[in-house]
């Protein structure tokens, strides 16, 4: 009984004391301080207590009238630590309940819940502010700016702004008083925090005049939002998207004051777009990022802004097309000729443009139709039925003749009888029937339909004919490598370089021996020294995967196919194949259905690699007088790397693939800082061919040295590379190093 008594007595004192603490927190919360309180080491104030009354303040809608009373402090001089003090334990409130709380916090302290709660308390601030300014009363609005700039600062945009910019967005459409509010609000905030805001609100407003409305001329007036804005997101990221690049520059191009940095902000652009430095050592989509905005730029350009800096564009316009065709890759070529020829179609309204040839695909499309300047959505007056039918009527008519004219028409062909040609067959002309009779026709025929009928036949013919093709190999080879069109022959590129190819596998080594030696020779042309390494490559892959030769069409069989025609990318295809290899040698434990066995066969490139390999990488160190590969020639650099690579590929289980390999090594090592980002790519490919096709045992026993020092070059390449593709295939090849350090442990000592 006393116990019960006892018990009884102990619970209704503990109630009254938590009803006593409560109130004393709720009287400490009405004055402010209950938000320090939260964090006090006092004893007197429990954590759960304090959190409970603070959720119902926060629920009451209480913070807005808090921040109020601070605004209204600030223009009466209040004290600055009690308002530091509190707007950091505004701003971090959730991680100051979580970290009491443990992570137990009630909801509405979830950052998702809480900001954009803080947003609306702000909303409520601001239109006490406008109420008071509309009475003639002062207030200030410093602090509101300042828990704007720290949540946003604290990674919070997307909460806060997502409540702020669509209600002031409706606000200052058309009450100039709301518009002089927003512009202080942002211009009041910090330095250190302006960034934060600026970015917020360019990505999260829906076009660039309500941008204009929320900022006003804030670029301007603050130093810092000018070098956000002109600076920062321009030149130094690329990670924004086109529609934020839309409501930057158009925002700059609403205002006479504005638009003399978007005028600065294109010499900048056009600088770096210009620059040969620029272009080889940034990645391709940072290019890409520079082009978009290039090219919204001049979509903003009026006309008298254009005379003003005609001649500086048409400058700034060919030095960065010549940078961008130099470059090796097509990506950069093409967007070298996309803003080319938009900056001439802005500058050269009424004379000749430039016109480039290059594929249009959906990334070309949407490039050029940043040119044109969004217009406000508007729809026109409609025409009435009446109107639209007289249109139809009007339009369906035209094409009537009158009938004295065509009487006249009819009269005059009235005795023409048409003559029947149903029967008639095309003449074609005889192609030749032996090598020979080949080379004549090649070399001195001036008949061009049997000229065009030899081209066409030669690889059937060289296929037909091995033993008649060896006694005249090389000189074949040698008319091929210089035969140019004489007709517009469909597809002449592919059908000579088919027909080298069968010359090539029909007697690999002194054709081999011809082509390598021709490749470091005088007076070939670019194009002829890429055309000997495209026919080297195809005809490797033909010898080592001999059941394909001679088929015009290829079965479905799984293997790699290179394809180097002028114009297309091997590279991709490059790594396609080495991704297949890696997979192939990646062991996964699972059942599922077993693949079909591929036919096999002698490798006919085994004896031979050797031919193709070695020559090549000799003499690249050596410049000539119309060819330097380690020069200005360092796309046909590119294409030699990416050739070796794909040979030391194919080389796979030949007597020559280790000697192959270090060799290879030794040359990658000597290129391995190139500037050419297609280069370095060629480069990194070599290391995964020589992983992949030379014996672990002869790896680890022979190239040990050369190993350790590719692993720390491929270390670098993936913290420092600016190139995305280097970066991959780096890690690439250290993921293949550790499996072979694996391979190492597992193997008995």
């Amino acid at each position: 009984m006393y116990q019960a008594i006892t018990t009884g007595t102990t619970v209704q004192t503990t109630e009254h004391d938590n009803l006593e603490k409560k109130l004393e927190i709720l009287r400490a919360v009405k004055r402010g301080g209950g938000l320090f309180q939260l964090l006090s080491s006092s004893p007197s104030f429990y954590p759960r207590e304090v959190v409970e009354v603070l959720e119902q303040f926060l629920q009451e809608g209480r913070i807005s009238a808090l921040m109020w009373e601070v605004c209204q402090q600030q223009a009466q001089a209040g004290s600055p630590e009690v308002q530091e003090a509190l707007l950091n334990k505004v701003v971090c409130l959730p991680d100051h309940v979580s970290n009491e709380l443990q992570g137990k916090n009630p909801p509405v302290f979830f950052p998702q819940n809480y900001f954009p709660l803080l947003g609306g308390a702000i909303i409520q601030v601001l239109q006490k502010i406008s109420d008071s300014l509309r009475g003639g009363l002062d207030c200030s609005i410093s602090f509101v700016s300042h828990v704007l700039g720290k949540v946003c600062v604290h990674g919070r945009q997307k909460e806060i702004l997502s409540v702020l910019v669509p209600r002031l967005t409706d606000l200052t459409k058309s009450d100039c008083i709301w518009q002089r509010i927003c512009w202080r609000l942002v211009e009041c905030v910090p330095d250190r925090w302006m960034e934060a805001v600026v970015l917020g609100f360019v990505q999260r407003a829906p076009g660039a005049d309500t941008l204009s409305r929320l900022l006003g001329n804030l670029v301007v007036k603050n130093k810092k939002a000018q070098f956000v804005v002109t600076q920062k997101v321009l030149l130094l990221q690329y990670c924004h998207t086109t529609p934020v690049l839309q409501n930057l520059l158009g925002y700059l191009s609403l205002d006479s004051l504005r638009r003399a940095l978007l005028i600065k902000v294109l010499q900048e652009l056009l600088e770096t777009w210009g620059s040969s430095s620029a272009v080889k050592h940034s990645p391709p989509e940072q290019q890409q990022y520079i082009s978009k905005a290039i090219l919204i730029c001049l979509s903003h350009l009026k006309e008298p802004e254009i005379e003003s800096c005609r001649q500086e564009l048409l400058t700034s316009m060919m030095e960065g097309v010549k940078c961008h065709l130099d470059s090796n890759l097509p990506q950069i070529r093409r967007l070298g000729m996309i803003v080319a020829e938009s900056i001439s179609s802005k500058i050269n309204t009424d004379g000749p443009v430039l016109k480039f040839q290059y594929e249009e695909d959906d990334e070309a499309r949407e490039l050029k139709s940043l040119l044109v300047p969004t217009p406000p959505l508007c729809i026109g007056p409609s025409l009435p039925d009446d109107e639209l039918e007289s249109n139809k009527k009007s339009h369906t008519a035209a094409p009537v003749m009158p009938d004295e004219e065509s009487d006249a028409e009819l009269d005059s062909d009235d005795d023409l009888i048409p003559y029947d040609m149903s029967e008639d067959k095309e003449l074609k002309t005889k192609a030749p029937v032996y090598i020979r009779e080949c080379i004549e026709v090649l070399t001195g025929s001036e008949d061009v339909d049997k000229w065009e009928a030899t081209v066409k036949a030669l690889e059937t013919l060289v296929r037909k004919n091995p033993a008649a093709t060896r006694e005249v190999s090389v000189e074949l080879a040698k008319i091929l490598l210089h035969l140019e069109e004489k007709t517009c022959i469909e597809g002449f590129v592919e059908l000579r370089q088919r027909a080298q190819v069968a010359v090539l596998t029909t007697d690999p080594i002194p054709v081999a021996k011809y082509l390598t030696s021709q490749f470091y020779s005088l007076n070939y042309s670019l194009r002829q020294r890429m055309d000997i390494l495209d026919v080297l490559v195809l005809a490797a892959q033909e010898l080592s995967y001999p059941k394909s030769r001679g088929k015009t069409k290829h079965s479905g069989a799984q293997k790699p196919c290179i394809q180097l025609l002028p114009g297309s990318d091997s590279s991709k295809d490059w790594r396609r194949i080495v991704d297949e290899r890696i997979k192939s040698k990646t062991r996964r434990f699972a059942t599922g259905q077993s693949q079909v066995e591929l036919a096999s066969g002698p490798n006919e490139f085994n004896s031979i690699a050797g031919h193709f390999f070695f020559p090549l990488i000799q003499h690249f160190d050596r410049p000539l007088t119309t060819f330097d590969l380690l020069g200005e020639d360092y796309f046909v650099l590119g294409r030699l790397v990416h050739t070796l690579a794909i040979l030391m590929y194919l080389a796979v289980n030949t007597v020559a693939v280790t000697a192959m390999g270090k060799a290879l090594l030794e040359f990658v090592w000597a290129l391995r800082f190139h500037t050419d980002s297609y280069v370095r790519q060629g480069l990194l490919s070599c290391i995964s061919s020589t992983l992949l096709s030379v014996p672990t045992e002869r790896l680890l026993e022979d190239m040990t040295e050369e190993l350790l020092e590719t692993q720390s070059w491929l270390g670098d390449v993936v913290e420092k590379d600016p190139d995305g593709d280097c970066r991959r295939l780096a890690l690439q090849n250290l993921l293949l190093l550790e499996n072979l350090k694996k391979k190492l442990k597992t193997v008995p000592s």
